[in-house]
């Protein structure tokens, strides 16, 4: 039965449940699994459904707190994703823990809309996009960098990341660094990557660039200036 819950979430630390939890589902929940400790769990629209949150991880258990479902509950009449709604607020709330002194950002002169970037050095289309960085700037796009090294922990990817951040200008060496050129900084601790890292494995990221929208959507891979603005903008229209 354990089996049940996503393996991200048994690997994560949060708050107790929460106060107004009804009393059985927060005994079964503890008493079944031990490990887990909610961020939030709270009613659904499906009556006698509730949501239990650990950081972007969403599922569901019932009222008894017998059965946990994984899936998305979809608000046939709105055509409304109920569920990725609630993962996008998790998302941004999980970027905002980060912090921006742990990324690398690059701001225009008039920002429009924020996103969030996972990117790898070595990553071709995360090159490409880094390449374009002006005319996302030209957009009012921001663009906040974390780091996926996809190649994981104790690969040359990893290392240059881990340069990139003990560089005295960061912007400057990820520019450097994604044109192939070697760079000498010395070590430093501790850096962001790990925390990076594992924050896109909670999210789903298997692939880079992956974008995280100022709403939370998240868009894997590669997506043109002009036509990312176009996407924010009738985002915020909408």
């Amino acid at each position: 039965m354990r089996r049940l819950l996503f393996p991200v979430l048994l690997g994560l630390s949060a708050p107790a449940l929460a106060a107004d939890v009804p009393e059985a589902i927060a005994r079964q929940l503890q008493q079944t699994f031990p490990e887990v400790r909610a961020e939030q769990i709270s009613p659904t629209p499906v009556p006698g459904l509730f949501e239990l949150r650990v950081g972007p991880q969403i599922a569901y258990v019932s009222a008894d707190g017998r059965y946990l479902v994984r899936g998305d509950i979809i608000d046939v009449k709105s055509d409304t994703n109920i569920s990725e709604e609630r993962r996008a607020s998790a998302r941004l709330a999980a970027i905002d823990d980060i912090g921006e002194s742990r990324m690398i950002i690059f701001t225009p002169k008039q920002v429009k809309h924020t996103i969030s970037v996972f990117t790898d050095v070595d990553c071709g289309y995360c090159r490409k996009l880094h390449r374009q960085i002006n005319d996302y700037l030209a957009q009012g796009i921001r663009v906040r960098y974390l780091f996926f090294p996809r190649s994981g922990p104790n690969t040359d990817s990893w290392a240059k990341a881990e340069k990139v951040w003990c560089s005295a200008d960061r912007a400057d060496a990820l520019t450097r660094s994604k044109r192939g050129e070697a760079l000498t900084a010395r070590p430093c601790s501790p850096t962001p990557i790990r925390q990076h890292y594992d924050l896109g494995l909670t999210f789903g990221v298997t692939g880079t660039p992956a974008i995280i929208t100022d709403t939370g959507e998240l868009l894997p891979g590669y997506v043109p200036p002009a036509e990312l603005a176009d996407y924010l903008n009738g985002k915020t229209a909408g």
